[in-house]
């Protein structure tokens, strides 16, 4: 029933964004905590979703089941399929409505509005600089290690 009413009373403490299921308040909250307690029993890698889990081990099968019809490149996922495609057609449907850049994938809009917006989501645990981007902050982590490391 809330689907079609709207609420959402399950709130996340930490930012503020909202579920229609407690269930998924709980999955949310592992992107806080860093919470993986789904574990691939080949690699190690580990998941916070057992549904990406699930999607992983196929890189072990090696499963492709969505092929494009242009250059026979196979994907996993459908969605990641279609966005291939936009390569050879050269559709970029996601437009900025701030400066009219367009992006094949709607991911990649995101990032871009954080050029305009100048929020920095993503903060060092250990010096509490802030970044735009994940990858910004992964490679700024590794200044860490190696300060630490000539101790």
């Amino acid at each position: 029933m809330r689907i079609h009413t709207g609420e959402k009373p399950y709130t996340c403490d930490i930012c503020q964004r909202s579920f229609i299921i407690w269930n998924a308040l709980r999955q949310h909250m592992r992107t806080h905590t860093g919470e993986k307690p789904y574990v691939c029993k080949i690699c190690d890698k580990s998941f916070a979703l057992n549904s990406n889990l699930k999607q992983h081990m196929y890189i072990h099968t090696g499963y492709k089941p969505h092929q494009c019809d242009v250059c026979s490149k196979s994907f996993l996922r459908k969605r990641t399929l279609e966005e291939h495609i936009r390569i050879h057609t050269g559709e970029k449907p996601h437009v900025c409505n701030i400066c009219d850049q367009s992006f094949r994938v709607k991911e990649s809009l995101k990032l871009h509005m954080l050029v305009h917006s100048g929020e920095k989501p993503h903060m060092c645990n250990i010096c509490s600089r802030k970044f735009a981007r994940k990858p910004s902050l992964k490679r700024h982590m590794n200044t860490h290690s190696i300060e630490n490391s000539c101790i």
